[in-house]
Order: C-alpha cells, then structure tokens, then sequence
C-alpha cells in the first residue's frame, strides 16, 4: 500500500489513552455516588454499562466502550427516571479533581515524532469535544493537534464518516490522504466509510481476531505507527 499521507486522525479513549486505567475507577466510583448504599441498584447499574465493580473495569461487550454521550445517557435514564438527559449527560463529564487520564505508554514520542514529520494531527472521539481536550492537556498531548473533533463538534459520531471527514476538512487535507487509528470496531469502520486508511491499535477491549479484517493493519499501540509508517510499509 503506497499512498502519501498528510495526516493522522486518533481515536482517543483506548488509543491515546488506556481505557481500563482512566476510565475503570471512574465509573465504578460514578456508579457508587449515583447508587449510595443501594447494592441492588449498583450492581443492576453496573450491568447494564457493562462494568465489572469489584476489579473496576469495563467488560468487552460494554456499549459504553465505543458509545456516544446520548447512548450512555440512554443506558442509564431508566435507573434515574427523575433526572433529565441534562442531568445525567452531566454525570458524564468528569473534572481533574475526580478524573486522571492515563496515556499509553508512548504516546508522548510517537505524537512528537509525527509532528516533527510535518503530519496533521487531529483527534477524532466520541467523547465531548472539551473533555477531549480537557484529557489532552492533562497528558501533556494538547499542543501535538491541530483539530480536536468530538461527538457534539456537528458532525455526529463514529462509525458514521462525519467526524472523520470533518477533521480532514479543517486540516485542509483529502480524506485518503488521511490514517485513522482507533482501537474499535467502531472507529474502522468511520475510517473506512470517510475513505481513510484503518489502522486498529490493541490498547483498548477489542482482540485481534476482531479487528484484523477490518484494517490496513493491528499494531500492538501507536508507539509502533511510525515504525509501520516510515519504514516501507506505506507511503509518506
């Protein structure tokens, strides 16, 4: 596959980010606040997000994982049927003091190095746009992206095309000139419905076997994409 990549488009949350690390605690301690001593309701709640509280983790088949803030909300609305959407969307957006989002290991130099190549950088979530860059500035990432798209950004959420597409457009870039590296099969599938590259990385839930068949290639994290891409394996 030779093509001329201009720009990289990441996924954040299990990309950039370790998913289980950051937002493992988080949710299992949302789910402790919300619920109080209720046992009953934590462990209902914790089922229906898909989360496991004893080792406060996401489970891989959790529809949080890759969801959208509206799909969340509608997961939990019918425990809380006297909160408003509003209300609940607002649980959603955790603040530094009760929040500590922690990168893959390697991020930090693989960002860098794509930088100092002259590559776009965007960052394409379905995760609120503010709280994106929120969690880039807490892992010291902020100033490597030109373009932060999240899902209330006005171009819907992944696997729709939209968001990738938009971060294509304000880099002033062709979307097949484009790579998109996400962890989900949600992400490949907007990549390859926006006409981009997929590159699925293995630092979320999803297992090889079930990204494999839907990528230019599985990299075991981003510390090993710019190996794939300047070393011969593609065009830069």
């Amino acid at each position: 596959m030779m093509r001329k990549i201009e720009a990289i488009l990441f996924d954040k949350d299990g990309t950039l980010m370790d998913f289980q690390s950051s937002w493992g605690p988080w949710g299992a301690a949302m789910i402790a606040r919300r619920c109080g001593a209720d046992r009953q309701k934590q462990v209902a709640l914790a089922e229906a997000l898909g989360i496991d509280l004893a080792a406060k983790r996401f489970l891989p088949q959790s529809a949080v994982i890759a969801g959208t803030p509206d799909e969340v909300v509608t997961l939990l609305q019918p425990f809380f049927p006297t909160n408003s959407a509003a209300d609940i969307t607002g649980w959603l957006e955790p603040d530094a003091e009760n929040f500590a989002p922690v990168p893959v290991p390697g991020v930090m130099e693989c960002c860098a190095e794509l930088r100092a190549q002259g590559l776009g950088m965007a960052i394409v979530t379905n995760d609120f746009e503010a709280a994106a860059r929120d969690h880039l500035t807490q892992m010291g990432l902020g100033a490597l992206f030109d373009v932060v798209i999240g899902y209330d950004s006005g171009y819907g959420g992944k696997p729709a095309p939209g968001p990738c597409l938009g971060a294509a457009e304000r880099l002033g870039v062709a979307p097949e000139a484009c790579v998109m590296v996400g962890d989900s099969l949600h992400d490949l599938e907007a990549a390859r419905r926006a006409g981009m590259i997929p590159v699925a990385v293995l630092t979320g839930v999803a297992q090889a076997s079930e990204l494999a068949d839907h990528a230019a290639v599985v990299l075991d994290s981003v510390a090993d994409l710019p190996a794939w891409l300047f070393d011969g394996n593609i065009g830069g």
